[in-house]
């Protein structure tokens, strides 16, 4: 016999079964609907099931009849549609940033977002090269502190650390914490990093955020400084990739099957200067291995130009590799 308390709870159990068993394309009928509630000890009439319903339309719920294999009620539209989800899934699930443990455990509450029909389609193979997950399980907890430090007007303070060959880790600064004020986090090559200010040195540095540990929101309060010295872009143009070192303005020159790689890297509104099936460009890079590894990787369909030392770094760091190749090869015969 059905309680009085679970009586009251009739409109919220009928939400979360619709919720759950429904999509527009599975439906439940009135009798379905109300042998569901009976599982929960909640009987009721059809009557109060039609006004149940419009309740919740009228709440903002998209409840509607629609015929499957029969007529029925269903959930049809939702705050986050199944493509959206799916998107969401491959994301968390392809993130180097995120645990294995802890991917799945989000993709298991993205599952609840929808039907349980729907939930099984995020079931997603998504082929990520093998690409390695993060070693550090409390990264998740550390981004929260961050943003809660950043918001509050507070600093930070934390452990950072590198792993040795046998993936054990060992802390900078013999375990000393840092403490800086955390300015903002970014996102480079699949890997999201802390910006932070130093009053001390007037500066600004940056962190993996999975190699940081015991990360705390300080009771310190964060130190000011001219945010019009501090472009993002900027920061991480010359922090990170091709442009960290001495920036310089170079000439290169690509064949056209480079033509959307160029682009990528250097901006859609890039000037070229077309010659046959080459084009050239003149851009702001780095003398840095990082910038020239990039450049090698197209072999003679890219060629730095000018100015004559950067091509010197080029041939300086090709013989450097040849050489160690030579002296490998002659080690092991």
């Amino acid at each position: 016999m059905a309680t009085s308390s679970n009586q009251k709870l009739k409109l919220l159990y009928l939400l979360k079964i619709l919720l759950e068993q429904t999509d527009e394309n599975h439906v439940l009928s009135m009798q379905e609907l109300l042998d569901a509630l009976a599982e929960y000890g909640i009987r009721a009439e059809r009557k109060t099931i039609y006004a149940d319903l419009d309740l919740l339309r009228r709440f903002g719920f998209s409840v509607e009849m629609l015929k499957s294999k029969t007529f029925g009620y269903c959930i049809d539209r939702r705050e986050f549609e199944l493509p959206e989800l799916k998107l969401l899934v491959d994301a968390v699930q392809s993130s180097q940033l995120i645990s294995v443990r802890r991917s799945n455990e989000l993709i298991a509450k993205l599952g609840l977002l929808t039907s349980v029909h729907h939930a099984k389609a995020l079931k997603r193979h998504v082929v990520t090269a093998k690409r390695p997950k993060s070693l550090n399980k409390t990264t998740y907890y550390s981004i929260d502190a961050i943003h809660e430090a950043i918001n509050s007007g507070r600093k930070i303070t934390f452990c950072y650390f590198d792993y040795d060959m046998k993936k054990k880790r060992v802390y900078r600064k013999n375990s000393e914490r840092y403490s800086l004020t955390p300015v903002t986090l970014t996102w480079n090559d699949d890997k999201y990093y802390l910006i932070g200010y130093r009053k001390k040195y007037d500066g600004f540095s940056h962190y993996r955020v999975d190699r940081m540990c015991q990360v705390e929101v300080s009771g310190d309060t964060a130190d000011r400084f001219d945010r019009r010295r501090f472009n993002m872009a900027d920061y991480a143009k010359r922090m990170f990739g091709m442009f960290n070192g001495e920036l310089m303005h170079a000439t290169l020159r690509f064949h056209e099957s480079l033509v959307n790689v160029v682009l990528d890297a250097f901006g859609t509104d890039t000037a070229f200067r077309l010659s046959d099936d080459r084009f050239e460009i003149t851009v702001e890079v780095s003398n840095s291995p990082v910038f020239l590894a990039w450049m090698f990787q197209f072999g003679n369909k890219a060629e730095i130009i000018g100015p004559s030392h950067l091509r010197q770094a080029m041939r300086d760091l090709l013989e450097l590799n040849a050489r160690q190749y030579e002296q490998g090869v002659e080690k092991f015969q």
